[in-house]
């Protein structure tokens, strides 16, 4: 049983009496074995596999809580347990139900968004500042729906001064964009939540407990999912000193109000640290102590053994800092993976990986740009995902955005045509168009809402003969539509042949090697390239542009690798969207922003440029909890450290011909004595 390895903290918290119990597990104090402590206590106690929820911050999580279940008891109970994060663990009820969804990834649906805000105008409206973009509005819109449950509204001008004239407008844009999406069926990671939510208030659900891991973190759409939820028993494991996601809508206060939410509630605080030496703690413990103390806890140091003291570094300027650390880093006897750099900021990475890499040495960065997102990849994904379901209108879209003259609203016009020209069906419409005199729909005039129509008229497919297509293509309807020039209807051209190409095809690495392989993808990545390569005065440079395409060739054989995986193509593209950022990792040095670093320890640590504005970063830290938010980010950094912790800094940037001045957070770890410096800083909190 796991309950025999806790200690007396970790099991009376995972023996709790059924109810709303919240444990306090700082860092390194054992909350996974509590967490699979408490899942093997439900089962002695005769509560069904299938009536346990657990739910983790990340899918990888999750697998590793239920695998060591399947340790203790096997395999056929602990896949019986409904376990992963909110966004998969909705995904897959609303499945089952059958719910005709479409997923997409987080930032997949912007370009929808945006096509439907470019059919708007704002200069009539006359106000004095400027409208938010419109990736900007799709952003602040995702953060609402996290954060509150305040109508937009009245919320949005509480946080963008000077937005008012334009209000009515945006709840337009949201108006179609929100009925486009269900229409379509899509969804994205918040839409999986709001639906999740809407079907828990409807249909009592099966379980008798629900487990939450990282609490701290929870935002209001994900608590009003769990309240929506209502389960017999809560059992919730986080440290709100370990809270740093404020800036996707985390909100401190629900972990902070637990016990005024449920007058019923047990609080168990596990304070035996298993990690880190007894002078890194202290360290951490120093500064985490300058915030608010919401439930009070005293760590104890379990460990023995080596106890060296955290060392600052100090440099003269950032060029020697990364220099100085990577050549550290060679002479260490600690191995590769085993080692952390971690920072603030994801630019600060971009020095330290040069002087890693100068050095021979491997490394691995975390928290910046993964593979998936990679604009290449995801080109791929979106031709694989219409032909896996041609309804996909936002995977047209973004594919089309590519060719010269396509925007995304002209675009979505050319998707809509081909449905209407295949009645229903956009490879239909492809294939075996009917008869139709005008297959685009009329748009509507409305300047109060920004809405504009057509300035022409419909074409005649006639103006493309020249080109030198066969009568067929040439003849097809879609052509006609007026915003169309020669270079958008080559590439519509070559589309259609990939297409029919990838009809013929089943298996999921056949279809992608094809996709790599053509013409459309092809003119896709010259343009990456080529944008990749430009310098700032508008010149192609031909060795970058071979470099960058030759980075994309690679990214094309892993795809192709993990497409091998799979035996359908729906497969394929759900595991891509769902779990694809945690198959990225690569080996060597770990360079992670914080954010990355969270739940991961290592046997030496570097946390870098510790220096004021960059950490704490203050224009972050004023859009996102204040100081204290980074004061909690400074503690997970250093949390991260088993046995050797470096913290540095340097004066001087050159190349900006910037002074720093050191971060706060050295003062108050007492590595650094309190002077005017100090009081200046916290003048600025």
């Amino acid at each position: 049983m796991p309950l025999s390895r806790l200690n007396p903290e970790q099991l009376q918290a995972a023996k709790a009496p059924f109810g709303h119990n919240l444990i306090i597990a700082s860092a390194g104090t054992g909350k996974t074995s509590t967490i699979v402590g408490r899942i093997g206590y439900l089962l002695s106690q005769g509560v069904n596999p299938e009536e346990i929820l657990l739910l983790t911050f990340t899918n990888k999580a999750a697998a590793e809580m239920v695998e060591r279940v399947a340790g203790y008891f096997s395999r056929d109970v602990a896949k019986r347990i409904e376990a992963g994060t909110f966004h998969a663990v909705s995904y897959r009820w609303l499945k089952k139900l059958k719910r005709p969804i479409i997923l997409k990834q987080p930032g997949e649906l912007k370009t929808l968004f945006r096509s439907i805000y470019e059919k708007r105008q704002f200069h009539h409206i006359g106000a004095e500042a400027q409208p938010l973009s419109a990736n900007f509005l799709h952003d602040v819109y995702s953060l609402y729906q996290n954060a509150t449950l305040e109508d937009f509204s009245e919320w949005l001008p509480k946080r963008h001064e000077g937005q008012e004239p334009f209000i009515d407008i945006y709840l337009d844009i949201v108006r179609e964009f929100e009925e486009t999406k269900k229409e379509f069926g899509f969804v994205n990671f918040n839409d999986l939540l709001i639906l999740m939510r809407d079907e828990a208030k409807r249909t009592k659900l099966p379980f008798k407990e629900v487990l939450i891991d990282e609490y701290q973190d929870t935002n209001e759409l994900q608590g009003s999912l769990i309240d929506a939820m209502d389960p017999p028993s809560l059992f919730c494991v986080g440290d709100y000193d370990q809270s740093i996601y404020a800036f996707n809508g985390a909100n401190i206060h629900i972990i902070g109000s637990f016990t005024k939410k449920f007058l019923d509630a047990r609080v168990f605080t596990l304070t035996k640290n298993y990690r880190s030496t007894a002078p890194i703690l202290s360290l951490a413990n120093r500064v985490i102590e300058y915030n608010e103390r919401i439930y009070p806890k005293q760590l104890e140091v379990v460990r023995q053994g080596s106890r060296q003291m955290p060392k600052l570094l100090i440099f003269d300027n950032l060029l020697q800092q990364y220099e100085t650390i990577a050549q550290m880093i060679r002479r260490s006897t600690t191995p590769h993976p085993q080692i952390a750099v971690i920072f603030r900021n994801n630019a600060s990475a971009d020095g330290i990986e040069a002087m890693l890499r100068e050095q021979n040495i491997p490394c691995k960065r975390k928290g910046g740009r993964s593979f998936f997102d990679a604009k290449e990849v995801k080109a791929a994904l979106d031709i694989a995902t219409l032909m896996a379901n041609p309804k996909d209108m936002m995977a047209f879209i973004h594919i089309f955005e590519y060719a010269k003259g396509i925007g995304s609203a002209t675009a979505k016009e050319l998707f809509e045509g081909l449905v209407a020209l295949g009645e229903g069906s956009m490879l239909q419409g492809i294939f075996r168009p009917k008869a139709m005199t005008n297959p685009f729909k009329a748009r509507t005039t409305n300047y109060q809402l920004g809405l504009f129509d057509h300035p022409t008229q419909i074409g005649s497919v006639s103006r493309f003969a020249h080109l030198g297509f066969d009568e067929q293509f040439i003849a097809h309807p879609i052509l006609k539509h007026p915003a169309l020039n020669s270079d958008g209807v080559r590439f519509i051209h070559d589309f259609f042949k990939l297409a029919a190409s990838l009809k013929q095809k089943k298996q999921p690495q056949a279809i992608v090697r094809s996709i790599l392989s053509s013409t459309t993808y092809g003119y896709i990545i010259e343009q990456l390239a080529i944008k990749r390569a430009t310098l700032k005065n508008g010149e192609v440079d031909e060795l970058k542009k071979e470099e960058a395409m030759e980075r994309i060739k690679r990214k094309g054989v892993l795809l192709i690798q993990l497409a091998s995986a799979y035996n359908t193509l729906e497969k394929f593209i759900n595991a891509m969207v769902l779990g694809g950022g945690e198959l990225s990792e690569g080996e060597g040095v770990n360079l992670l922003t914080v954010h990355a670093s969270k739940g991961l320890e290592f046997d030496e640590v570097y946390v870098i440029d510790l220096m004021d504005g960059r950490f704490p970063n203050r224009k972050l830290a004023s859009q996102a909890g204040l100081i204290e938010e980074e004061r909690r980010l400074f503690y997970v950094a250093v949390t991260r450290a088993k046995n050797l912790l470096y913290l540095s800094y340097a004066k001087y940037d050159s190349f900006k011909d910037i002074t720093f001045f050191p971060s706060q957070f050295l003062y108050e770890a007492a590595l650094l004595k309190k002077d005017q410096t100090y009081e200046k800083l916290k003048t600025l909190c």
